[in-house]
């Protein structure tokens, strides 16, 4: 072999381990490598889905999830870029890599055949709500109640099923017109999500509405692909965090007008 066949030879081989290097470090590379080299995290979010986030008087988006999602950003060390999405491309755009994040899922085992969950950060539930000065502590005290509740809803399945047959469920085509009915007196209570209920209870000083108690439970989970362990662990460790120094009371105080309990975080 002369010498110049040796130099090709080990040039060559130099190469194949050069390039062998380059696709493991490709194979290796998962979205928190990513999303650290764009400097960024792209989360989508509903853009118009108060109180979790919506546009504010500076049309700057904000709400709860608008807090978690900026907190994330903040412990990854990276700015967060908020993308728009809706209930039908959200999990193309998660799939397509066009977000790293999704807030606001609800856990379904259908959906957990695409994507993957991490923590549940937020609550969602269907509570009673009325009057401060209206004694309500659970299902029996629906009894000869009117109520109001949005028709063909999960709310209105619940409703039906947990109250007395005396309760005067009184169904609506919207939830506009089941708040007009509660805060104008038409009703007595109102049965709606805990997003729609916070609007409520912000803006209803006069009438002093409450939670009187919850009919279902079904906390909000952040999505996100399958096989990212380290963004999973990252964002876990960060709805933990929040978690424990108060900062998701915080937002749940500011957003949900009402104490965050964090047995509403369990599936």
């Amino acid at each position: 072999m002369t010498f110049h066949m040796t130099l090709k030879s080990t040039i060559a081989a130099v190469l194949m381990l050069g390039a062998a290097g380059v696709f493991t470090q490709a194979a290796n590379a998962d979205a928190v490598d990513d999303i650290t080299k764009a400097g960024a995290i792209n989360v989508g979010i509903f853009s118009d889905f108060p109180p979790f986030s919506s546009a504010s008087a500076d049309m700057s988006i904000k709400g709860y999830d608008i807090d978690v999602a900026q907190f994330i950003a903040d412990q990854l060390k990276v700015k967060l870029n908020l993308v728009s999405v809706t209930g039908q491309n959200r999990i193309p755009y998660l799939t397509d890599k066009r977000v790293d994040l999704l807030m606001s899922v609800g856990y379904s085992k259908e959906r957990e055949q695409v994507i993957d969950f991490a923590a549940a950060y937020a609550p969602y539930y269907i509570a009673v709500i009325g009057p401060a000065a209206l004694a309500v502590k659970g299902k029996k005290d629906l009894a000869d109640k009117s109520i109001a509740v949005n028709r063909g809803t999960l709310e209105d399945t619940s409703l039906t099923e947990a109250a007395p047959a005396s309760a005067d469920i009184r169904r609506f085509d919207n939830y506009n017109s089941v708040i007009q009915a509660f805060i104008s007196g038409q009703t007595q209570l109102m049965v709606v999500g805990n997003d729609v209920g916070a609007q409520v209870l912000a803006r209803q000083e006069a009438l002093k509405p409450e939670q009187k108690f919850q009919l279902l439970t079904s906390p909000s989970h952040i999505g996100l692909n399958k096989k990212e362990d380290r963004l999973k662990q990252a964002v876990n460790d960060a709805v933990a965090k929040m978690l424990a120094d108060g900062k998701l009371d915080e937002s749940s105080k500011a957003w949900l007008k009402t104490p965050l309990d964090p047995a509403n975080l369990k599936d």
